[in-house]
C-alpha cells in the first residue's frame, strides 16, 4: 500500500478531527451561512490538498490513471482542482477504481438499486474507513449535535454489511453509546428491507410520554411505510420537543413516490416533528462524505427550496450537460463532487443526479434521464 496515500489519509483525518474542524458545528449552531464562510474549518487550503491527492491517485490507481490519460489530463497539466478528471459513478460497476490490492480490501460498499442492476463497488481498508468515519461523524455531529434517543429504520450492519448508509448509522450508534436494538429494520427473504412496525411504534409512543427528544433516521421509503402503517392504525403521535427526522434516498421504480413537501407534511402530521426539524441527507456508496440540507434564515438566500452543503473537505460543482462547464447561479446541471476523504479510490466523482447551483450549495432535483434508479430507498420493500 502506498505510503503517500497513507500519509495523506492520516493528515486529513487529523485535520477533520482537530479543533479547527470543531469550528464547523459552532458556526452551524449560530445559523451562519456557508457563503459567508466558504472555507471554514480544516481545509482552507482545499485546492492544494486536492491537487496533491490527484497526483498521488494518478500514480497509484491504475484504472483511474488510464481514464485521465485518455482525456489528456495529468498532474503535469492540471493546475486547478476544478480541472481534476471526474469519474462517473457507473464506472465503479465495471472498474476496480482503487489503490488497494485485493489483499488490502477487507470491506466493500455496494451501491443500492434494483436486484437486476450491477452494483458499484467502493473498496476500503482500515485506514480508508478511519477517514470515512471521521468525515461522517464530524458532519453528522455538526447538524444533529445531542440527538437524544436514536431509532434507525434500517437493518443492523450484520444483515447488510455492504451498505455504506448502515455503516454510517452504526458509527453514529456507537458514538452515542446506544444498544444494537436501535436498529428497527430487518432484511427479508427476498433481500429487501422491512420494518418491525410494532417495535418502532412502541418506541415512538414511549418517547411521546417522556421529555427526551428522539431522532428517527431512515430512507425516504422506510418513512412512507411507517407513515402508511400509522394511517392504517389511525395513530397520531406527538414526539417530544426537539425531536428530529433524517431522511435519505429516492423512490424510483419502487411503488408510489411522494414529493418531499408531501412526505414532510405527513411526518409533521403523524409524528409531530416540525418541518424545520426534518433534515435530508445526500450521499452515495462511491463517496466518503455526505451533504445535509440546512434551512438558513439568512435573507441572502432567497430560494425557499432545501439546499444541500458538503463539509469543508469536499466541494460540489454543478456542470452544464450542454457545455461541460460549471453552471451559473440558479442553473441546472449534473452534480459533480470532489471529496478529499476518498483517499484510496477517486476523489472526483461525477454523479447521475441533477441539481441547481445555489451559492456554494445546491438544490437536489433528481436523477438525470436514462440513469439507472438507485438510492438506499430502493432496498426497502
Amino acid at each position: 500500500m502506498s505510503k503517500e496515500l497513507s500519509s495523506f489519509a492520516a493528515r486529513l483525518r487529523d485535520r477533520i478531527s482537530s479543533p479547527a474542524g470543531a469550528e464547523v458545528p459552532r458556526l452551524i449552531a449560530q445559523e451562519r451561512t456557508f457563503s459567508e464562510t466558504p472555507h471554514v474549518g480544516c481545509c482552507e487550503d482545499f485546492a492544494a490538498l486536492a491537487l496533491e491527492l490527484f497526483a498521488v491517485q494518478f500514480k497509484h490507481n491504475a484504472a483511474y490513471r488510464k481514464i485521465c490519460e485518455a482525456r489528456n489530463l495529468t498532474p503535469s497539466n492540471v493546475k486547478q482542482w476544478t480541472q481534476i478528471p471526474a469519474v462517473p459513478t457507473s464506472a465503479f460497476k465495471e472498474l476496480e477504481l482503487t489503490s488497494l490490492t485485493p489483499e488490502e480490501r477487507p470491506a466493500v460498499f455496494h451501491s443500492s438499486g434494483t436486484t437486476e442492476q450491477k452494483p458499484s463497488r467502493h473498496f476500503h481498508n482500515a485506514e480508508s474507513l478511519a477517514v470515512y468515519e471521521a468525515s461522517l461523524w464530524k458532519w453528522f455531529e455538526a447538524h444533529f449535535g445531542s440527538a437524544g434517543d436514536l431509532i434507525f429504520l434500517t437493518p443492523p450492519p450484520s444483515q447488510a454489511p455492504h451498505s455504506s448508509l448502515i455503516h454510517m448509522f452504526e458509527v453514529v450508534r456507537q458514538r452515542y453509546g446506544l444498544s444494537e436494538s436501535a436498529f428497527r429494520g430487518q432484511v427479508a427473504v427476498d433481500g429487501s428491507w422491512a420494518l418491525d412496525f410494532a417495535a418502532v411504534i412502541f418506541n415512538l409512543q414511549t418517547a411521546g410520554d417522556s421529555d427526551k427528544p428522539v431522532t428517527l433516521l431512515g430512507t425516504a421509503f422506510s418513512f412512507v411505510h411507517l407513515l402508511d402503517e400509522l394511517v392504517e392504525k389511525n395513530l397520531m403521535l406527538q414526539l417530544p420537543p426537539g425531536s428530529r427526522v433524517m431522511e435519505t434516498g429516492g423512490y424510483k421504480n419502487r411503488s408510489r413516490a411522494l414529493p418531499k413537501t408531501e412526505l414532510h407534511a405527513l411526518v409533521t402530521a403523524r409524528l409531530g416533528v416540525p418541518r424545520e426539524n426534518i433534515i435530508c441527507e445526500y450521499g452515495m456508496s462511491e463517496l466518503s462524505s455526505q451533504a445535509y440540507d440546512l434551512e438558513s434564515k439568512s435573507s441572502k438566500i432567497r430560494n425557499a427550496e432545501r439546499q444541500f452543503h458538503f463539509p469543508p473537505w469536499a466541494r460540489v460543482q454543478i456542470i452544464s450537460p450542454e457545455t461541460g462547464l460549471e453552471a451559473a447561479e440558479g442553473e441546472t446541471g449534473i452534480i459533480r463532487i470532489l471529496d478529499l476523504a476518498n483517499v484510496f479510490s477517486v476523489a472526483a466523482i461525477q454523479t447521475e443526479d441533477l441539481g441547481i447551483r445555489r451559492g456554494d450549495g445546491f438544490e437536489l432535483i433528481g436523477r438525470a434521464r436514462r440513469s439507472e434508479p438507485r438510492g438506499c430507498s430502493l432496498m426497502t420493500a
